[in-house]
């Protein structure tokens, strides 16, 4: 059977390591994007033009337009991966996040069935580790009851059950992942760690003087995206819909985390004082750098309601699908982050260099 899928966020970090998955294993791959004056569409640029992979204009907030991609695509695999995915965010637009990442789950699985291709499609939906939230017991597991602790975590908790629901009630192959923490060198620079690792590259090279985070302490099942977008497909070829926990089962902090990626770049940190007063003072590095506090704690960064123990269980995974969720360490990603951020930086370093001349020899007259 021709193996056809439809992915909703393609453009994101999960979106684009699964195109490139699915891609390799012989799948005509679609993706679903938003009309934007601005690109955004740098994760798969590199995969626009090959065979078998082709974009589409669509969007989560409109029914009409995915009931009319369904029925043109004809999936046999749909990976609904499309959120407002920023839990700060969330708060600051809550009703745009439920409208995307609950009320968009329901359009996808109605798209399904409009188009009656309940027995033929299987769906993959992307679920989350904040729907634990204020965690009731860790690690936490596919019975670990859920307590989310945002509007994000909210509305994704619909996202899961509706899912469940029409599972049970039209007998459709839909599933839900519950990933924890999974980061990548494409990761939004937005999001902590990539923050982390962009801030480190800078501070290396003289280019930022000061990282400034939230809580230090938050503890993180952190995994990388590329190993995980492999346990979604496997998800969807077990024999029955199941959802199942992806995670690593190690978990570390948010100072680790800092701490790990200033040490890739030649910098010691050592972390002093409490809670906001936190401050981490470099130790051993570039001359210039040493003495000063390079990261400090800032109440902005703080949430209305803050999840800080999420550690996931991935047994039943490693058990059911044959996914291992160590092939890439901790370590490992750290350092993966921190190499391609040292990299970008200074390429943007060798950018900005080439315009100030070409600017000067303008001025001079040098060239015209």
């Amino acid at each position: 059977m021709k193996h056809i899928a439809l992915i909703t966020g393609v453009t994101g970090q999960d979106g684009s390591y699964l195109s490139e998955f699915l891609l390799a294993k012989g799948y005509e791959v679609h993706g679903i994007i938003r009309r934007s004056s601005v690109d955004y569409r740098e994760r798969i640029a590199h995969l626009e033009g090959t065979p078998h992979f082709h974009l589409h204009y669509a969007d989560m907030g409109d029914s009409m337009s995915l009931v009319k991609l369904v029925d043109l695509v004809q999936p046999t695999e749909i990976y609904n991966l499309a959120a407002q995915s920023h839990v700060q965010v969330s708060f600051d637009a809550p009703e745009f996040t439920a409208d995307v990442d609950a009320v968009g789950v329901l359009r996808i699985l109605e798209a399904v069935r409009t188009n009656h291709l309940e027995k033929t499609c299987r769906i993959y939906q992307a679920s989350t580790s904040e729907l634990y939230g204020k965690v009731e017991e860790v690690p936490q597991n596919e019975n670990t009851p859920f307590h989310p602790y945002s509007p994000y975590a909210v509305a994704k908790l619909y996202g899961f059950w509706i899912v469940k629901e029409y599972r049970e009630a039209y007998g459709m192959f839909c599933c839900s992942g519950i990933l924890f923490n999974h980061e990548s060198e494409r990761r939004g620079e937005t999001f902590v760690t990539r923050k982390i690792t962009l801030a480190a590259a800078r501070i290396a090279q003289g280019k930022q003087e000061k990282l400034f985070l939230g809580n230090l302490d938050s503890l993180r099942d952190w995994g990388y995206a590329k190993d995980y977008v492999e346990c979604m497909w496997l998800i969807l070829q077990n024999d029955k819909p199941e959802d199942f926990v992806i995670a690593t089962g190690v978990q570390h902090s948010v100072r680790e985390f800092t701490d790990l990626a200033f040490r890739h770049v030649g910098i010691e940190l050592k972390f002093e004082g409490e809670g906001i007063d936190e401050k981490g003072i470099c130790v051993s590095g570039p001359e210039h750098l040493v003495g000063k506090a390079l990261v400090e704690v800032s109440k902005d960064f703080y949430r209305p309601t803050d999840v800080v123990n999420l550690w996931g269980d991935p047994t039943k995974a490693k058990a059911k699908l044959g996914w291992d969720p160590g092939k890439t360490s901790f370590e490992q990603l750290v350092k993966l982050m921190v190499e391609h951020d040292m990299g970008k930086v200074a390429a943007e370093g060798a950018a900005e260099k080439v315009r100030t001349n070409l600017a000067e020899y303008l001025e001079k007259g040098i060239v015209k």
